[in-house]
C-alpha cells in the first residue's frame, strides 16, 4: 500500500487514482479515505487524478499519540502534497477535512492549489463562544468524547444516524451505508479519535480563511445536524473572496443518495470549469 513518510516518522496512507490535474480529498471524523471512493472513482473517470489520504490516526495511517492537532493534520497534508510533487491542485475536504484544507491553505498558502471544494466543512468555527454566538455548546462536544471513551463501538453506531439524516421521516438511508461508517469509525484510534474532537470544535479557522485567494466552492446541506450550516458554510462563504455557495435543501452532513448525486454533478462542473 502507498505510503509517505513525515517528518516525525509517521507514515501516511494515501489512494492515488486516475491520472491528470490532481484533486485532493481530505475526509471527515473519524473515518478514512475510503469516505471519499465515490468522488475518487468520479473524477479518475473524468480525466482528473484522485488523492485521497487516512489523517494521522485515522484509518490506516499510523495512530501517533503527539501530532493529533490540526496544524499538524495540515502539515502532513503539505508533506503528502510536496513529495507527490502536485501542482495546481484542487484540494476538496469534508467536515474536519474542511479545516484541514483551510488550516492548510492559512499555514502554507496556495502556490500548490488551484481551487478548493469545502463541503459539510467545520470552518470557521463551531464552538458557541462571545465571538461565535451561532456556535455549539461546549456540553455539545463534551458530550460526544463521553460517549466515545464510554462505549465508542455503539457510540459510532448510533451517530451514524444523525450523520446520514437516518433519523428524519421518509429516509432511505441503507443499513449497509451505516454499517460502512461504523467500520470506517471503528479503525480510528482511540487516542487520535478523542484528540481530534478538540481540534475539530475548537479551532477557529477565520484567519485561515483570509488567506483563501483561488475559487472555492462552499457546499453543505440545510439539515444538516452535525455541523449546522448558519454557523459554518454561510459564514465561511462570506470570509472567502470568490466563493460560491451551494446550498441542498434537505440534505444531512454525510450525503447519500440523491443528495451525494447533486455533489458530484457540482463538482466535476466546478473543477472543470
Amino acid at each position: 500500500m502507498p505510503f509517505i513518510t513525515t517528518t516525525d516518522g509517521s507514515e501516511i496512507f494515501y489512494k492515488d487514482w486516475g491520472i491528470g490535474q490532481p484533486v485532493v480529498f481530505s475526509h471527515g471524523w473519524p473515518l478514512n479515505a475510503d469516505a471519499w471512493d465515490d468522488q475518487l472513482r468520479l473524477v479518475a473517470s473524468s480525466g482528473f487524478r484522485g488523492i485521497a489520504h487516512d489523517r494521522r490516526g485515522h484509518g490506516r495511517s499510523s495512530q501517533t499519540w503527539h501530532g493529533n492537532d490540526m496544524d499538524t493534520y495540515a502539515d502532513d497534508l503539505a508533506q503528502l502534497i510536496e513529495q507527490l510533487d502536485l501542482r495546481d491542485a484542487i484540494l476538496v475536504g469534508h467536515s474536519t477535512g474542511g479545516g484541514e484544507v483551510a488550516r492548510y491553505i492559512g499555514r502554507h498558502g496556495t502556490s500548490r492549489v488551484s481551487k478548493a471544494v469545502l463541503l459539510g466543512a467545520v470552518p470557521p468555527l463551531m464552538l458557541k463562544t462571545e465571538a461565535n454566538p451561532d456556535g455549539l455548546p461546549i456540553s455539545v462536544f463534551d458530550d460526544i468524547r463521553a460517549g466515545v471513551l464510554a462505549d465508542r463501538s455503539q457510540f459510532y453506531k448510533d451517530l451514524s444516524f444523525p450523520f446520514y439524516g437516518a433519523n428524519r421521516d421518509g429516509s432511505t438511508v441503507s443499513q449497509g451505508v451505516r454499517d460502512a461508517f461504523w467500520l470506517m469509525s471503528m479503525q480510528c484510534g482511540l487516542k487520535g479519535a478523542l484528540d481530534c474532537i478538540k481540534q475539530f470544535s475548537e479551532t477557529d479557522f477565520t484567519q485561515d480563511l483570509a488567506r483563501f485567494d483561488v475559487p472555492t466552492l462552499v457546499a453543505h446541506g440545510d439539515d444538516d445536524q452535525i455541523v449546522p450550516i448558519g454557523a459554518s458554510a454561510k459564514k465561511t462563504a462570506e470570509l472567502v473572496k470568490d466563493a460560491s455557495l451551494k446550498v441542498y435543501p434537505g440534505a444531512p452532513h454525510g450525503l447519500v443518495g440523491s443528495y451525494n448525486e447533486d455533489f458530484n454533478t457540482d463538482l466535476l462542473a466546478f473543477l472543470k470549469a
